[in-house]
């Protein structure tokens, strides 16, 4: 019955659109239309279906579907035709991306065109540029309160920059990742700005209450984001004389997706990006979409069929565009991002693995992988066509959400242990070569997270300023090591940049009052060209990470089994210090790739028996594809140098590559 009742409606509103419209070559979107309507609709009436205007708003959606699908260009069109036929075309082992701001990297977006060959040099092929949209000069956190959705901020460029950059990767096939913040908008936005001038419509746009009554239920199950300078949920506006939701900051006001016009506003910014170039929109705190009263407000089923619902509006207008899910919540949730109850990804195609990230810091601490193994084992399958993003540090501070019941299988005590993780990496710990800031700590719990970058918090700044070069070469090991495992594991590898030349904390954040407060400003640094110049010097700690880093990349591109097709085998390793998988070729699965990894100062070895490989990998035959060091073996034990890693292929595996 629903189904006819959405094709009718279907019917009633291609016949509703514009005369101009309906002049138009709507071929590709008629089809795709009519094969995502029935989905579409399901959908939008689960969520809007009571309202009185439902059948308005739908029409309107579509429209608005309809307009950016006739200005997308004949080049994207085409892109879009060319992933339809290779719909898997994201899971290949080529793909290797960066993430970074435009003027930390390069000054402004002409900057980061300027030095698009230093992409290619180091093999990077998929570009995330942070959020650099327009926001207020101070309230900004960090881009991610935005003031306009289609404007670019003014100390980044134009957008005829951005589009001039968009055309520049596209020539060299490199992808485009660009932010939209779904979640919230900053309370200098023209919604906002309206709202507290008693317009109705743009009250609505909001969490708004004339009272407490409300927000004090909310906060019985809410928790805090930002305890320590954003106390609560909730912000009183003076001139609207109302509480507003505001969940992250006080001038980030959360916006109300029980409006169908909410959505229909978002939709229609997600495929604006996609017109000016965007092969991947980030969409940005997606686990906080849809509030209820009696809950955390997060991770709640509307949330997800929200998010369906936005892939199903931009499959129909621009299907070559993939979604990253920015929700950084435990493995059990995360999982539910590539689409539940699906074979195929039906929400996003990608997510951080956050679960991953803050193992590999676990194992960096403690100097064993028991946890990182217990993790990985915990981590729940995801979809086949899904991928994860995979990387060891970000914009963001590092959190430590491991599963309590995981630490206490491995031996640990949670509280203890997570005080032990913040203690090595802010250096207080007496092991420690660390230079890592608390961020976040919440003094009722007495939970913390990490902020700083990925060489300060591996020890490699305070080698070089004791000019201790066992330690730099120790340090060193650790920033490839840990770049091994995400280049290897299965998903798209993530750089953050300034980790290929060693970039050390930058505090000069300090003397800006409008970050002096926020310490993850010291791992989102200003890149240094002259510092960077110093790979081409042979010897050199930018030579030897980047030159390092260069060769894996350009490795892992030959390399089949690194595709992302759930081909990956975690293996069992009586030594705590190791982590060791396998990963398959796609379809050839007797050839394989033996990935073995030693988090610890020492050598280590590893019984090879033990592995129950025999049969299915020649020890006696097998050399490391990665470089370096040729294996060695005793008897039957593979010995592993400190913080070393081998990818390992036998003869019958050697045409991989």
């Amino acid at each position: 019955m629903y189904e006819q009742v959405s094709h009718s409606l279907l019917n009633d509103i291609l016949d509703a659109l514009t005369p101009e419209l309906q002049r138009q070559d709507l071929r590709y979107f008629y089809t795709r239309l009519g094969a995502n309507f029935y989905a579409i609709y399901s959908l939008f009436h689960h969520l809007y279906g009571q309202r009185e205007d439902f059948q308005e708003q739908i029409i309107q959606l579509v429209e608005v579907m309809a307009r950016r699908y006739v200005e997308r260009s004949d080049e994207l069109l085409q892109t879009d035709h060319g992933r339809e036929k290779e719909h898997n075309w994201f899971l290949s082992q080529e793909w290797v991306a960066m993430a970074l701001y435009a003027d930390g990297f390069a000054e402004n977006l002409q900057g980061v065109r300027d030095h698009v060959p230093y992409f290619q040099e180091l093999g990077v092929n998929m570009v995330h540029l942070m959020p650099m949209l327009k926001c207020p000069k101070g309230a900004s956190d960090g881009g991610y309160a935005v003031s306009d959705f289609r404007d670019i901020n003014a100390r980044y460029g134009s957008m005829d920059d951005l589009l001039e950059l968009s055309a520049e990767l596209r020539r060299r096939e490199i992808l485009l990742v660009l932010d939209v913040v779904v979640n919230h908008t900053s309370d200098e936005h023209e919604w906002a700005e309206r709202a507290r001038q008693g317009e109705q419509k743009y009250q609505d746009y909001y969490y708004v209450f004339a009272n407490r009554d409300l927000p004090d239920m909310f906060e019985e199950t809410m928790p805090e984001i930002f305890p320590e300078t954003s106390p609560g949920n909730f912000t009183w506006d003076a001139r609207m004389q109302r509480w507003v939701m505001s969940v992250f900051n006080s001038y980030q006001w959360d916006l109300n997706y029980s409006n169908p016009a909410v959505f229909i506003e978002m939709i229609d910014i997600l495929l604006f990006w996609a017109n000016r170039g965007a092969d991947v929109l980030r969409l940005d705190a997606v686990a906080f979409l849809w509030k209820k009263v009696g809950t955390n407000c997060q991770n709640q089923r509307e949330a997800h069929l929200l998010l369906q619902l936005m892939k199903d509006c931009c499959q129909v207008t621009a299907p070559g565009v993939l979604f990253i899910a920015e929700a950084i919540v435990a493995p059990s949730e995360i999982i539910k991002y590539f689409g539940e109850d699906a074979v195929i990804a039906k929400e996003c195609e990608i997510a951080y693995n956050a679960t991953f990230m803050a193992l590999l810091w676990d194992a960096t601490a403690t100097k064993n992988a028991r946890l990182l193994n217990q993790g990985i084992r915990s981590l729940p399958h995801k979809l086949d066509r899904a991928t994860w993003l995979n990387y060891v540090r970000c914009h963001d501070d590092i959190g430590l959400g491991f599963d309590d019941e995981d630490i206490r299988r491995v031996g640990y005590e949670p509280i203890a242990h997570r005080r032990f993780l913040v203690d090595y990496f802010t250096g207080q710990y007496e092991d420690s070569d660390a230079r890592g800031q608390p961020f976040g700590r919440n003094e009722k719990t007495g939970d913390a997270r990490i902020s700083g970058s990925l060489a300060s918090l591996v020890g490699l700044e305070t080698a070089v300023e004791r000019n201790d070069e066992a330690a730099i070469d120790r340090s060193i090991r650790q920033i490839l090591l840990l770049h091994g495992m995400i280049l290897a594991f299965g998903g798209i590898p993530l750089l953050y940049y300034g980790d290929e030349i060693g970039t050390i904390n930058d505090r000069s954040f300090l003397e800006d009052l409008e970050k002096a407060n926020d310490n993850r400003w010291m791992h989102r640094p200003r890149i240094d060209w002259d510092k960077a110049e110093q790979r081409h010097r042979h010897g050199s700690v930018e030579q030897r990470l980047f030159d390092g880093l260069k060769k894996l990349i350009e490795i892992r591109k030959t390399i089949p089994a690194f595709a992302d097709y759930n081909n990956r085998e975690l293996l069992q390793v009586e030594n705590p210090h190791l982590f060791a998988f396998l990963r398959n070729h796609p379809e050839h699965l007797n050839e394989v790739i033996l990935v073995v990894a030693n988090f610890d100062a020492h050598p280590q070895y590893l019984n090879l028996d033990d592995l129950g490989l025999r049969g299915r990998f020649h020890f006696r035959q097998m050399h490391n594809l990665a470089g370096g060091s040729t294996p060695a073996l005793f008897k039957d034990q593979l010995v592993i140098s400190p913080f070393s890693f081998y990818w390992l292929s036998d003869q019958r595996s050697a045409g991989l590559i």
